[in-house]
């Protein structure tokens, strides 16, 4: 989602106590449309902040505090407490937490309000997630599961291989356009979250399957029908995430691998992978898109639980 500069959200003089007499929705409606046109957020991620906020003041208005300046932090505390009866795990309940203290920072900065009743609310304990991690053998062995005499599997191995190659995010793969890959230079440009633009490197596997996809494979499914897409499905269109995420599946079948696999999980293995081989952080970080290092650097625990196996596995000592 592009940012627009002339769309910038701008607040009149004196807004702030006209502010905070508007009900929550209102409110919310203000701070979405602050991520929307200022942030950059993309569909998924607005979607997923709305849904969290609309709950929030659903919250607040059920126990009869209708407007944003009667929330404080007992009304916070007491939020969490009932997402915790509901179930949801520390996990959630962090995400829930997060989407607010953003509205809150967002109010405090405006100077609507005129202190942040979220500040002093600690985020819930989650641990340490580490996400699914393929070995390279399994990555291999569903790599080599397409037919590349068909058309459409010669464009699923070469998706898979970029995929896996470049550590691209599903909606960046299935979003790349013809243009977008430089096989001269071995690289691709990538657009990521909030219209991010990186560029990755293409290695030689993922560039020879492609390289074969746009001469053989391209040409037939679309038999003369333009599109600027470059791996395509019906009608020039792209595929969606659900239809190559039905492909994954089957191929994870075929192969026989035992673990569940998204699309996701080839990302997570580009990059365990790359710092398991001796890359830097940095260039990880890089590669992915991440805009905060803290979030690579979950790959180093996966790479630590890696070697503490490794020692337990092969040191006679271990």
């Amino acid at each position: 989602m592009n940012k627009s500069p002339d769309k910038k959200l701008t607040l009149p003089l004196n807004w702030g106590n006209y502010v905070c007499m508007m009900n929550l929705d209102k409110i919310l409606d203000l701070y979405i449309k602050h991520l929307l046109l200022e942030k950059g957020l993309s569909a998924n991620s607005l979607e997923s902040y709305t849904r969290d906020l609309a709950g929030f003041a659903n919250f607040m208005v059920q126990n009869g505090l209708e407007q944003i300046a009667a929330v404080d932090t007992t009304a916070i505390i007491a939020w969490i407490i009932h997402l915790q009866k509901q179930g949801l795990s520390a996990r959630s309940r962090a995400r829930h937490l997060i989407a607010v203290r953003g509205l809150f920072k967002f109010l405090l900065k405006e100077e609507i309000i005129n202190a942040d009743p979220v500040k002093t609310v600690d985020i819930p304990k989650t641990g340490l997630y580490l996400p699914e991690v393929m070995t390279i053998q399994e990555i291999e062995k569903l790599l080599a599961v397409p037919d590349i005499t068909a058309p459409r599997d010669l464009r699923n191995a070469a998706m898979l291989e970029i995929l896996y190659g470049a550590g691209l995010r599903v909606s960046e793969l299935i979003n790349m356009k013809v243009q977008d890959i430089n096989f001269d230079a071995g690289f691709i440009r990538i657009f990521g979250k909030g219209s991010s633009e990186r560029v990755v490197p293409v290695g030689s596997h993922a560039k020879e399957r492609t390289l074969e996809w746009i001469k053989t494979g391209r040409p037939q499914l679309l038999q003369n029908i333009a599109s600027k897409y470059l791996f395509v499905a019906r009608a020039g269109k792209p595929m969606t995430r659900q239809g190559f995420w039905k492909i994954i599946k089957s191929y994870r079948l075929k192969a026989g691998v035992q673990r569940n696999i998204t699309p996701h999980t080839f990302r997570h293995s580009f990059a365990t992978h790359l710092i398991e081989g001796g890359a830097d952080l940095r260039s990880v970080q890089t590669m992915l898109g991440h805009a905060d290092i803290a979030t690579t650097q979950i790959y180093t625990h996966i790479s630590k639980a890696h070697l503490i196996e490794m020692h337990k596995k092969f040191h006679p000592r271990g």
